[in-house]
């Protein structure tokens, strides 16, 4: 055979380089998703053919992501686009424009009410900042809604490859299942807890929902994002909180700088209850690699950080 010259080696190298990152063409298709935690949801719903992609990996802020090459080709490459809407992604139409994809962009937390700042009695307490159009865009954690989002997956995928439908909603089923019986065996765990001890910091005001849900107060010295850092004064009515209502719990989050949590801890006594997962799965082999796992390594941790465990 004979060999290339050089400068044909160098075109096919740029060719390999400008290609969609996806390898083999998947049987079923290919979906990219905005983060980790919805990738997860979208992995339970389509089966094993189907390819599905994360644009912002496990332990990364999905608030702060800045887009790279790879994404455009990722984008470029999709059958199929989920976001989780409310403002999370902020990055994602441009990111869009720029793949040049054309195909539908599935809206996760469609049908959603979510929770708004109006209602929101700590933001006001602690003056923080939102860029998410006043909404709190972490849906997911209430599991009702991530049941939603399963729902509003499944009726995506049959739209686009409507010879499957039944395959995706056995799928959903089923997953909605695993979901409802692990919102009740969470329930009971929470209910071990005295009401006046449901208190928690986290770096981020991310876990309204599953507060709400679960009827656990969070405090954060941050708002519903990450971007903007928060103000001493913020820090201030939050410390002297924190020693009024004798908060037992304090957690740092895998997206975020654990440095000023840490502080607070240090300041007001309260006891580092390690680490949640907010915004984004662990990466595989750690303890919240799928989304069932990091929901019930979340209250599990709470339960114990608020029972002074």
């Amino acid at each position: 055979m004979t060999p290339l010259p050089r400068r044909s080696l160098l075109a096919a190298a740029l060719a390999c380089a400008t290609a969609p990152v996806f390898a083999q063409a998947p049987r079923g298709g290919r979906i990219v998703a905005s983060f980790s935690i919805l990738a997860d949801l979208v992995r339970e719903v389509a089966p094993a053919d189907f390819e599905v992609g994360s644009l912002v990996g496990a332990d990364a802020d999905a608030h702060a992501w800045e887009p790279r090459p790879g994404d455009v080709r990722k984008l470029a490459g999709a059958d199929l686009v989920v976001v989780n809407g409310l403002g999370f992604e902020g990055w994602m139409t441009r990111l869009v424009k720029n793949s040049g994809y054309r195909g539908e962009i599935v809206v996760a937390s469609a049908g959603i009410t979510p929770r708004h700042a109006a209602h929101d009695d700590h933001d006001h307490d602690h003056g923080h900042g939102h860029d998410h159009g006043d909404a709190d865009p972490h849906a997911w954690q209430d599991l009702a809604h991530a049941q939603r989002y399963v729902a509003t997956i499944a009726a995506a995928l049959a739209r686009r490859w409507p010879q499957r439908r039944a395959e995706f909603e056995a799928r959903a089923a089923a997953y909605g299942e695993r979901l409802a019986t692990l919102d009740t065996r969470l329930r009971r765990l929470v209910d071990t807890v005295p009401r006046e001890q449901r208190r928690v910091i986290t770096s981020h005001d991310a876990f309204g929902y599953l507060g709400a849900a679960y009827g656990i107060e969070f405090l954060a010295p941050q708002g519903w994002t990450t971007h903007s850092e928060p103000s001493a004064a913020a820090v201030g009515r939050l410390v002297r909180q924190i020693r009024q209502q004798k908060v037992r719990a304090v957690f740092v989050e895998n997206i975020s700088d654990p440095r000023l949590v840490e502080r607070i801890a240090r300041e007001t006594g309260a006891r580092l209850g390690g680490r949640l997962y907010s915004d984004a799965l662990s990466a595989p082999g750690g303890p919240a690699a799928s989304f069932v796992a990091l929901y019930e390594y979340n209250v599990r941790a709470l339960v114990a950080g608020m029972s002074g465990a």
